[in-house]
């Protein structure tokens, strides 16, 4: 139900502790960090590629179209390698084990109990993405990047990784990762996929699909999708092109209330 996201808000803003941690995870077992690939990406002692699910840091290469790495690239990766390189670190794993690039995936645990996403949402050096890690950790992660964006840490003092308006998304933005923010302007459905529309022309206009495998958990959280018209949200994801500029949202916590549409006056 909608009343989910405005709790999730409330804590956020309130900066309650937090009880959910990775051990609550299955363990994928433990192993060495001999190498630090990016801020996000690590080589383990029998040569594995491990990625932190849950978030994504400035990427070092991006796509063929988009040759260069993101600003900061670098710096996230030597805060990565100051944190892990050289130490053990526990995995706990939610959902898939690996990536369709075969890299293990999973939460990271230090040696001494650092929870690394943690770490580097904190220090500003990555954003939350969609994982399936968000089901059970989705608080925790979203309250740290929210207090590292307030306290413009890290890549949140850089413009390249502000929070986007939905009605400034064009053709640049294309292949992209944003996290975005607007007023839902409708609601539809149509062949079994949900649309949340940020403007009257979906040839145009920012929004974000919601595609027939993810209805039932969306439904779960959020409750009745169309309680979401005329409210601010905040949505995070990679920007494709269907019609206009379109977030697909497989994973429900990837959509955030921000802002409940204004009543009627008194």
């Amino acid at each position: 139900m909608l009343l989910v996201a405005v709790l999730l808000v409330v804590t956020l803003a309130a900066g309650e502790a937090l009880a959910g941690t990775p051990q609550q995870l299955p363990s994928g077992g433990t192993a060495l960090v001999k190498a630090v690939m990016s801020g996000d990406t690590v080589i383990l002692g029998d040569g594995r590629v491990l990625r932190l699910s849950g978030i994504q840091a400035p990427r070092i290469v991006q796509s063929r179209a988009r040759p260069h790495a993101w600003p900061l690239a670098s710096d996230a990766k030597a805060a990565l390698e100051r944190l892990v390189l050289g130490r053990t670190v526990t995995l706990y794993v939610a959902g898939a084990r690996q990536d369709r690039h075969d890299h293990l995936l999973g939460q990271l645990v230090r040696d001494d109990g650092l929870w690394l996403q943690g770490e580097m949402l904190s220090l500003g050096w990555a954003r939350v993405t969609a994982a399936p890690d968000l089901r059970e950790l989705g608080v925790e992660m979203y309250a740290l990047e929210q207090a590292a964006r307030d306290a413009r840490r890290g890549i949140w003092d850089n413009r390249f990784y502000a929070i986007r308006e939905s009605g400034s998304l064009g053709g640049h933005d294309l292949d992209s990762f944003q996290v975005v923010e607007g007023r839902v302007a409708s609601v539809t459905l149509g062949k079994g996929q949900l649309y949340l529309n940020f403007g009257p022309n979906w040839h145009t206009d920012f929004s974000v699909r919601v595609p027939r495998r993810s209805l039932k958990p969306f439904r779960q959280l959020h409750g009745d999708p169309r309680q979401f018209q005329g409210q601010r949200v905040r949505v995070r994801g990679w920007v494709f092109r269907h019609g206009g500029p379109e977030i697909e949202v497989t994973i429900p916590e990837q959509l955030e209330l921000v802002e409940a549409a204004p009543g009627p006056s008194p």
